[in-house]
């Protein structure tokens, strides 16, 4: 791995492209926050040959955000991930540019409104609360593979209007989905896409033969939804409801095991907040800007720009590592560390942000937070029992997390 400060300038033809660091280099729980740190002071942008072709890769907060920024010059509709692995069509908003993305954004965002998650808190909590009882009551369990892996589901099927089973298989196949982009086996990327667009396809086809409520139902609402008085074509439907089947499915599997290895390691926090509930919350908020789980969101520059020194041509990806730039210590103070009541707590980019920020984020914030509210309250103790596995790039997180639980004594909890 080779760190190099950039020239000042490097805007002739004659760029070294330096291979600086890994991005499939085996990690631990720190280990990759512990590299963000010296990228940020050492080679903030950097490049490398981690995968196919090369990329770029920026770790500071004020070039993440330029880009997020400013979707005129960095483009999202060539590679909008590192590695590239959208093979099979276009699936908005996230693969469009505005103003084409605009009008299935304006549909997604009626879903997430604070009159939607309201109604959605009492089946979140009842499935957080059906889901982690049994790992507690048997003492021991797998928080990461028992409960955050099949959680998302759950609550999507209450979202979506799906049956457990389908929003499971949905589950199981983003899964082998996500494990295919890593390990870059792109004909299995191919496969399992298919599958997920034949499982969208079935649900838009339910919707088609029984139409619900498109108030309710967020796939009934993009079929019936216009721009410029014409419907949306029926190919981006299909590709928008495939995004938005699997995309929230991955980030709670990812994070909600950090949290809690967080609060092993930080008895103080978890402490303070079985003593005071109404504090959790504001703890999520700073676990995700902690612990976010993407790394590998991308953009494409139209034109050559200049970061930090290096000039990045035009059509080369360039990977935005929210992981990194939510500790940078030039915003946010003490950056590796946990911290309540930050005053710029809001700053974070878990979520990313301008007009592609995840709209989704308030249902993954209650989700998060249920599930500590839920997990605190059942247990007097819990701790980590046994090796964590990490996730891989794109994602940052955990795949397993082996725990031992104290229930709380008393009533049972309801």
């Amino acid at each position: 791995m080779t760190y190099r400060e950039p020239a000042e300038d490097q805007s002739s033809d004659d760029r070294e492209l330096t291979d600086d660091f890994d991005p499939k280099a085996p990690e631990t729980f720190t280990s990759a926050h512990e590299l963000y740190a010296d990228m940020r002071q050492r080679c903030p942008v950097a490049h490398s040959y981690g995968f196919d072709g090369g990329f770029w890769a920026l770790f500071r907060h004020e070039d993440v955000n330029r880009v997020l920024r400013d979707p005129e010059t960095f483009t999202t509709s060539v590679q909008n991930t590192v590695p590239k692995f959208a093979f099979t069509g276009r699936r908005p908003p996230l693969h469009l540019d505005p103003p084409e993305h605009t009008s299935y954004r304006r549909v997604i965002n009626r879903f997430f409104t604070p009159t939607k998650m309201r109604a959605m808190h009492p089946k979140v909590r009842r499935a957080a609360a059906e889901m982690l009882q049994p790992i507690i009551d048997a003492g021991e369990g797998d928080i990461s593979k028992e409960y955050a892996q099949r959680f998302p589901a759950v609550v999507f099927a209450e979202f979506f209007n799906l049956e457990r089973e389908q929003a499971a298989l949905i589950k199981e196949i983003s899964a082998a989905y996500v494990a295919a982009i890593v390990a870059v086996d792109d004909e299995t990327v191919k496969r399992l896409s298919g599958r997920l667009y034949e499982i969208a396809q079935a649900v838009i086809d339910e919707r088609r033969a029984a139409p619900m409520d498109p108030d309710a139902d967020l796939t009934t609402a993009l079929m019936q939804a216009t721009h410029d008085g014409e419907p949306l074509p029926p190919e981006m439907i299909l590709g928008c409801v495939r995004q938005l089947l699997v995309t929230g499915m991955v980030a709670p599997s990812v994070f909600i095991g950090n949290m809690f290895v967080h609060l092993d390691r930080d008895r103080e926090v978890a402490d303070t907040l079985r003593a005071d509930p109404g504090r959790i919350p504001a703890a999520v908020e700073e676990f995700l800007r902690l612990y976010g789980p993407y790394r590998g969101m991308a953009r494409t520059a139209r034109t050559d720009v200049v970061f930090g020194g290096r000039r990045i041509k035009a059509g080369e990806p360039i990977a935005m590592v929210y992981t990194s730039a939510n500790r940078d210590e030039r915003v946010f103070p003490n950056g590796e560390t946990f911290q309540f009541d930050r005053p710029n707590l809001g700053e974070h980019i878990s979520f990313g942000s301008g007009v592609h920020s995840c709209p989704g984020a308030p249902l993954a914030r209650m989700m998060m937070t249920v599930t500590l509210e839920e997990a605190l309250a059942r247990t007097t103790d819990f701790e980590v029992s046994g090796p964590i596995e990490m996730a891989k790039w794109a994602e940052w997180g955990t795949n397993s997390v082996p725990m031992r639980f104290t229930a709380s004594k008393g009533d049972e909890q309801s």
